[in-house]
C-alpha cells in the first residue's frame, strides 16, 4: 500500500497530511485558506491521489506560512509513499486548457528537485489569496518531493484560470508518473539502479 502520513509542527503552523497514491481522488483538505483548499482539491481529484490535509496556521499574519508548509508536508508525504520508486512510470506530462488559460507541466520523480516556473499571473490577488503563493507552494512541494518540475503557461489572462490550470496540469502529470508500469513493476526506473 503506497500511503503516507506526515505531521509538521512549527511555531507558525500545525499540519497533517495523509495520502494514498493508489486512490481515486477522494479529498478532505482544510487549511483555512479557501482558494488554496480549492486548488488542493483539484490536485487530489485529477491525480487520483487520495488526500486529507489539515492545517492550522498564523493566518492573522498572512497565508504564506500555511501554503508553503503544506507544500513541504505534501512533498514529504509523496516521497515517503513512493518508497524506493520501484516500478513507477517516473515521468509525466500534461498540456491542460482551462478557458483562456493553457498550462503545460512536465515532471520527473527523479529525487533531484528543480522548479522551472514560467507562469505570469496578471493580478496580485485571487479574492484574498496572494497569487505569488502558487509558486511558493510548488517550490516547496517539488523540493521536498524530489521532483524535477517544469510548469509553463502558454496562454491566459484570468489569474484564477491560470492557477487552476497549473494545479490540474501538475495533477495529471503526477497521476501518470506515480502509476506502476505493468511492464517493469519490479524495477527501479533508472539505469543507476536507484532514485
Amino acid at each position: 500500500m503506497r500511503t503516507a502520513t506526515i505531521t509538521r509542527s512549527t511555531a507558525e503552523t500545525e499540519i497533517s497530511v495523509t495520502i494514498n497514491l493508489d486512490g481515486t481522488g477522494v479529498y478532505d483538505n482544510q487549511t483555512g485558506v479557501g482558494f488554496f483548499d480549492h486548488m488542493l482539491d483539484q490536485l487530489s481529484r485529477h491525480s487520483l491521489i487520495d488526500m486529507t490535509i489539515s492545517a492550522k496556521g498564523d493566518l492573522h499574519i498572512d497565508d504564506h506560512h500555511t501554503v508553503e508548509d503544506t507544500g513541504i508536508a505534501l512533498g514529504q508525504a509523496l516521497t515517503q509513499a513512493l518508497g524506493d520508486k520501484r516500478g513507477i512510470v517516473r515521468y509525466g506530462s500534461c498540456l491542460l486548457p482551462m478557458d483562456d488559460a493553457q498550462v503545460r507541466c512536465t515532471l520527473d520523480l527523479s529525487a533531484r528537485p528543480y522548479l522551472i516556473w514560467n507562469v505570469d499571473m496578471p493580478t496580485q490577488k485571487i479574492g484574498t489569496f496572494d497569487t505569488e503563493l502558487v509558486r511558493e507552494f510548488f517550490t516547496a512541494f517539488a523540493t521536498q518531493g524530489g521532483i524535477t518540475l517544469h510548469v509553463d503557461q502558454l496562454h491566459g489572462f484570468n489569474s484564477h484560470h491560470i492557477a487552476e490550470a497549473a494545479f490540474k496540469s501538475v495533477a495529471r502529470a503526477l497521476r501518470e508518473a506515480v502509476e506502476v508500469d505493468p511492464r517493469k513493476s519490479g524495477d527501479i526506473p533508472s539505469t543507476k539502479g536507484a532514485l
